[in-house]
């Protein structure tokens, strides 16, 4: 199967390299490293559709509520991983973001994942709707 298929349903994909430092004492990528790929891939999402705190949105930007990983295979370097996130559930203030790791080395899914983004508006410091065209943005971008 070829990584493209593989995220069919991710409208944002980035490759990222695995770093030697990304290993912990047992020799495979750190867990803490997942996640920050799924925050650099989430950041990728929201550059996408428009969404970066304040900026156009009047101070209402994303903000995650929980997060979470299944890891599916130890990954080493030297690797190069595809990261895809999509969005869905998407509520009134709130939506659901999917992600994916795959190991170009292993030619396989190495982990999937999921966070909970609750739209917040900094300035008041509370959750807020979200902006109407983050909504449109969100709902586009579904396969």
């Amino acid at each position: 199967m070829t990584a493209d298929a593989r995220f069919a349903e991710f409208p944002v994909v980035r490759r990222w390299p695995v770093a030697w430092g990304d290993q912990d004492m047992f020799a495979h990528v750190n867990n803490v490293v997942y996640f920050r790929w799924f925050e650099s891939v989430r950041i990728a999402f929201f550059e996408a559709i428009g969404w970066t705190r304040g900026g156009h949105t009047g101070g209402v930007g994303p903000i995650l509520a929980s997060t979470s990983c299944v890891f599916k295979a130890p990954l080493t370097y030297p690797d190069t991983v595809i990261l895809g996130a999509r969005a869905e559930d998407i509520g009134d203030d709130r939506f659901t973001m999917r992600y994916r790791v795959v190991s170009e080395r292993l030619d396989r899914i190495a982990a999937e994942g999921e966070g909970r983004i609750v739209s917040f508006d900094y300035d008041a410091g509370v959750k807020a709707p979200l902006p109407a065209e983050i909504r449109a943005a969100l709902l586009a971008s579904r396969p």
